[in-house]
């Protein structure tokens, strides 16, 4: 008697067969993918916003400040 069901189809390896591995294999790429992605937008600072954080935290003097910005622009 043939096997009519979804996974089996009556050849062998049938469509089902073969849909969960692509859909975890998609899954995995898209989670690679986007953990890859260098993080930019309105979260993202800018050199100058950083170096502003850095000075107003007392990491680096007035005159690291200074120089630092002169090299930045």
């Amino acid at each position: 008697m043939m096997d009519n069901s979804c996974w089996g189809m009556g050849m062998g390896m049938g469509w089902g067969m073969w849909f969960i591995p692509i859909l975890i294999i998609l899954a995995i790429y898209f989670l690679v993918k986007n953990n890859l992605q260098p993080k930019s937008g309105p979260n993202s600072e800018s050199p100058i916003e950083i170096l502003k954080r850095r000075y107003a935290n007392g990491e680096i003097t007035k005159e690291q400040f200074e120089e630092i910005k002169k090299n930045l622009s």
